[in-house]
């Protein structure tokens, strides 16, 4: 039986400070009506949810007016800028120790850094370190929720569940399925998940703020019967979440072919399979066909957008721009190990130096969007984060602009409110994260890996 998290008790607090978030895709449109921004805001969490959130003066007003806000903690954040918790799309935890290995494209990537990573998680309390290690660097780096990967093994599963839970957080994870071309180490059986993924289901799915995710690692390393299974499972358990890989690397899409000679395209193969459509999410999709861009509007699938790792692997560049346009929907991912870093803000770098290379430059907020109510989207959570409408879960960030001198410098020459939020998010990182925090309670400083 799923019970509630133990997560920290939600209390009632207002921070003061500059607010920005997002009510749609802004699009190109710097005064979009989609964004939402008080220069001098407040933002009213109560019993871990948004109660208010708009100028200084009507929200205090309103706490005023209430006999039972009484004793509101009064957070002063102001000369400060409050966004809601930043979304990793696409997370494989388990590969921290690997992050920053030289030279390898994906295929030899996977058996050279890969799969040697994932099967140290054999060891319990190997998974557990890195569970731990990996949470306290995400909220350090204003990270609340993320679409995560675990390994095979069953337990990597419980060590990041375990401790998102004890940590209150809006967390998706999964056992990751390979039943061929693999280690053996690391493969699985159609018959070994069809005991090990229910009891995980059972176990997490629902449990607090956390969601089970069905997770075969991509077409080549698990077979039609084991997608199929994923499929059965997606179709038949509520709110369950999908996530792959797919039409990362030129060599990777050349073995599918050879494995599948008679599909029509990669995607077909998720979409045959039964795992195409809302709470499905695939990572990186570089080199998608038409046909393929096409069925993941219609079918209302989402792409994790992974700009360092598809740099730093040389995989190549996606035209995210491209892809909103289209109707798709894209969220921000950093794809740990293949990614370099797992700040959101240096990910924003990388993804406007994509945008360029495709003559499709990102617009400042729309950026911001995609590390926001963008990936709340592509996950379909935007009814509980990504944003500060009333009712979503109070989670947050407040990133201070005079963090880095290079930064202070130049926001300080900026007019516009997509100025400075374009500096921000190019020489901007972990630096600037002042605090975060879950459900209105500030995150300490953790250190749970020691």
């Amino acid at each position: 039986m799923v019970t509630p998290g133990s997560g920290p008790a939600p209390g009632s607090r207002v921070l003061l400070g500059e607010i920005v978030h997002f009510s749609g895709d802004p699009g190109d449109d710097p005064q979009s009506a989609a964004i939402q921004h008080w220069s001098d805001g407040a933002l009213w969490i109560e019993r871990g949810r948004v109660r208010a959130c708009g100028a200084r003066a009507d929200v205090l007003g309103a706490l005023q007016s209430d006999p039972a806000a009484a004793a509101t903690t009064i957070d002063d954040q102001r000369g400060r800028l409050i966004l809601p918790g930043l979304i990793d799309c696409h997370l494989h935890y388990a590969q921290v120790g690997i992050m920053a290995s030289w030279g390898r494209q994906l295929l030899e990537w996977l058996q050279n850094y890969t799969f040697p990573a994932e099967l140290a998680c054999a060891a319990a309390d190997e998974a557990e370190r890195r569970a731990a290690f990996v949470l306290e660097r995400l909220l350090a780096h204003g990270t609340t929720t993320a679409s995560v990967f675990a390994t095979v093994h069953p337990h990597s599963v419980d060590a990041f569940m375990r401790q998102a839970d004890r940590l209150g957080l809006r967390m998706l994870c999964g056992k990751v399925m390979m039943d061929r071309n693999c280690p053996p180490g690391l493969r699985d059986s159609v018959a070994t998940n069809r005991h090990e993924i229910p009891r995980l289901i059972a176990d997490w799915h629902g449990r607090g703020r956390l969601r089970y995710t069905l997770t075969p690692r991509f077409v080549p390393t698990s077979t039609p019967q084991q997608l199929e299974l994923a499929g059965e499972w997606y179709a038949a358990v509520p709110d369950l979440h999908v996530q792959s890989h797919l039409c990362e690397n030129a060599a990777e899409i050349d073995w599918v072919r050879t494995l599948h000679p008679q599909a029509a395209d990669y995607f077909a193969l998720y979409q045959a399979a039964g795992l195409a459509g809302p709470r499905t999410i695939y990572g990186h999709c570089l080199h998608l066909t038409p046909r393929e861009r096409a069925a993941l509007r219609d079918t209302g699938s989402a792409v994790a957008f992974c700009p360092t790792s598809n740099l730093f692997l040389g995989s190549g560049v996606l035209d995210a721009v491209s892809l909103l346009d289209e109707g798709i929907a894209v969220g921000l991912a950093t794809d740990i190990g293949g990614g370099s870093s797992l700040s959101l803000i240096r990910t924003l770098a990388a993804a406007y130096q994509h945008s360029q290379l495709v003559g499709r430059p990102l617009a400042p907020m729309r950026a911001w969007y995609l590390a926001t109510l963008g990936g709340a989207r592509a996950l379909e959570l935007q009814a509980m984060v990504g944003s500060f409408q009333p009712g979503c879960e109070g989670d947050c960030v407040v990133l201070d602009w005079t963090a880095i001198p290079e930064l202070d410098w130049r926001v300080d020459q900026a007019v516009t409110l997509a100025e400075r939020m374009f500096a921000l998010a190019m020489l901007g990182d972990e630096r600037c994260v002042h605090a975060t925090y879950i459900e209105g309670n500030r995150v300490g400083a953790l250190r749970v890996h020691a």
